[in-house]
C-alpha cells in the first residue's frame, strides 16, 4: 500500500498548525483554500458570502487543528467538512435574519383598520344606526349616552327626568329592541 503524498503534506501541516506554526498555516491556506472556496460557494451561491466563509474556516481550522487527529479522517475530508458546516451556519443565519426582519415588518405594520374593516364597520355602523332611529328619540338618545359614551344610569335619569328604575327598563328594552333589529 502507497501513501498519497499530497494526503500526508496536508495532515502534517494541519499537525503543524495545532502546535500555533504559521509558516503551516500560511501553506495550508495556500494548498486548501480555492477547494474549501468551492465548497462554499456551492452552499452559499453567493461570491462574496463563500469569501466571507473560508476566512471563517481558516479561523476555526487555526483554533481546532488539535482535533483532526481525533476525527481519523483524509485531511481534505475533514477540511471540506469544517468548510461545509461553515457555509450551512451561515446560511441557518440568513433565514433566521430575513425571519427576524419578517417579525419586525409585522410589528410596525399600521394598526388602524384597512380597507375590508373600515367598510364593514361602516355597514354595521349604518345598520346600528337606522335601528337606533326606530327608537323613540328619548330612548335613543339614553341608548348611544349609555353605551357609546359611557354615561351612567343615575346621569341618564336625571337628564331625561325620570326615576333610575324607569331609566334601567328604558336601556334593556332598548336594547332588545335594538336586538331583534340588528338579526333582521
Amino acid at each position: 500500500m502507497t501513501s498519497d503524498p499530497t494526503r500526508d503534506h496536508i495532515s502534517a501541516l494541519i499537525l503543524r498548525v495545532a502546535l500555533r506554526d504559521r509558516v503551516a498555516f500560511n501553506m495550508l491556506y495556500s494548498s486548501t483554500s480555492a477547494k474549501l472556496f468551492g465548497t462554499c460557494l456551492r452552499v452559499l451561491k453567493d461570491r462574496a458570502e463563500a469569501e466571507e466563509a473560508v476566512q471563517d474556516v481558516f479561523i476555526k481550522i487555526w483554533l481546532r487543528a488539535d482535533r483532526f487527529a481525533v476525527t481519523g479522517q483524509s485531511p481534505m475530508s475533514w477540511l471540506i467538512a469544517v468548510a461545509r458546516h461553515q457555509a450551512i451556519d451561515r446560511l441557518r443565519a440568513r433565514r433566521e435574519a430575513a425571519s427576524a426582519i419578517d417579525d419586525v415588518a409585522l410589528e410596525i405594520r399600521d394598526p388602524a383598520p384597512g380597507p375590508e374593516a373600515r367598510a364593514v364597520a361602516a355597514g354595521a355602523r349604518r345598520q346600528l344606526d337606522d335601528c337606533l332611529d326606530e327608537l323613540e328619540a328619548g330612548r335613543a338618545d339614553a341608548v348611544r349616552s349609555a353605551y357609546l359614551e359611557g354615561d351612567s344610569y343615575a346621569d341618564l335619569a336625571a337628564r331625561h327626568d325620570v326615576p333610575l328604575n324607569t331609566m334601567r327598563t328604558w336601556l334593556r328594552r332598548s336594547l332588545m329592541r335594538l336586538k331583534e333589529c340588528l338579526q333582521r
